[in-house]
C-alpha cells in the first residue's frame, strides 16, 4: 500500500509520500514522488498502484515531457498528458494483468505551477486517466491508504493554513496512518512549493528524525483525553447497578 498526500493552501503546495513497497512477503523502499523542474515549469507527480504500471506510466510521461515540455504552459495540460499515459499503459497491460489475476490500478496526484497558470494547482488523476482539481473547500487529497489520516486533516487543515502548519498537520496524518497500517512507513519524502516561486524544495525524513515529534504527539493526545470533561457521562454511569 501507499500513503501520498497532496495539500494546497493559499501560500503553496505540500507533498508527502511514504517509500514502503510491499510485494507478498518482500518489503523494499522506493521513491513515489517524481519532480520535474525547469524555468517557469515546476510540477511533481505522486503515484499509488501496481509498481509495474506506475514505473511504465512515469517513464512514458518523462519521454513526453522531454519532447513537449514547452507546449505545457498550464498544469492541466500536463495532467491531461499523464492521464493519456495511464490509458496507454492500460491498453498495453490490462489484459495480461487480468489474466494473471491482478487488477489494473494507478492513481496519481499532480501538483505545481506552469508559466501561464494564475496560481499553483493540484490534481487527482484516476486509473481511467480523468482528473479532478483540488480547491480551497477541501484543500487536500490522499491516494493509497487514505482513511486513518483524514479526521485530523478535516479538523485542522484550512486553506489559510501556512506551509509550516500544512506540513505539520500532514506529517501527523501520516503518523496516524503509519501506526495503524503496517504497509506504510518511513522514509518519508517531502516536497514544498511556495506559490509563484517555480522552485521546489525536497527533503527526506527518516524515522529517527521524527521519533521525538511522534512521542510528543502521542503524549499530548493521551493528556488531552484525560483532561476532557466527564460530566456528560454521568447519566450513563448513574444507570449502572450499585
Amino acid at each position: 500500500m501507499t500513503y501520498c498526500l497532496g495539500i494546497k493552501v493559499a501560500s503553496g503546495l505540500v507533498a508527502i509520500a511514504d517509500t514502503r513497497l510491499t510485494s507478498g512477503t518482500e518489503v523494499s523502499t522506493n521513491r513515489k514522488v517524481s519532480v520535474h523542474q525547469l524555468e517557469h515549469h515546476s510540477l511533481f507527480i505522486m503515484t499509488s498502484g501496481l509498481r509495474s504500471v506506475r514505473d511504465k506510466a512515469i517513464t512514458y510521461f518523462r519521454e513526453v515531457i522531454a519532447e513537449k515540455d514547452q507546449s505545457f504552459n498550464k498544469l492541466y495540460k500536463a495532467a491531461n498528458a499523464f492521464g493519456e499515459q495511464i490509458r496507454r499503459v492500460s491498453d498495453e497491460d490490462r489484459a495480461a494483468l487480468t489474466a494473471a489475476g491482478l487488477h489494473f490500478n494507478l492513481n496519481a496526484i499532480v501538483g505545481g505551477q506552469l508559466e501561464d497558470d494564475d496560481e499553483h494547482k493540484l490534481f487527482l488523476i484516476y486509473p481511467e486517466g480523468n482528473w479532478v482539481e483540488v480547491g480551497s473547500g477541501s484543500p487536500f487529497v490522499i491516494i493509497g491508504n487514505s482513511g486513518y489520516g483524514k479526521p485530523l486533516l478535516y479538523r485542522s487543515l484550512k486553506y489559510e493554513s501556512s506551509l509550516e502548519e500544512a506540513l505539520k498537520i500532514g506529517y501527523l496524518a501520516f503518523d496516524a496512518t503509519r501506526v495503524s497500517a503496517n504497509d506504510v512507513d518511513f522514509p518519508l519524502d517531502v516536497v514544498i512549493y511556495p506559490k509563484d516561486s517555480f522552485q521546489f524544495t525536497e527533503h527526506r525524513l527518516e524515522k529517527e528524525d521524527m521519533e521525538g515529534i511522534s512521542h510528543q504527539w502521542s503524549a499530548l493526545l493521551n493528556n488531552s483525553v484525560r483532561r476532557l470533561p466527564t460530566d456528560w457521562m454521568n447519566p450513563i454511569f448513574n444507570k449502572l447497578p450499585r
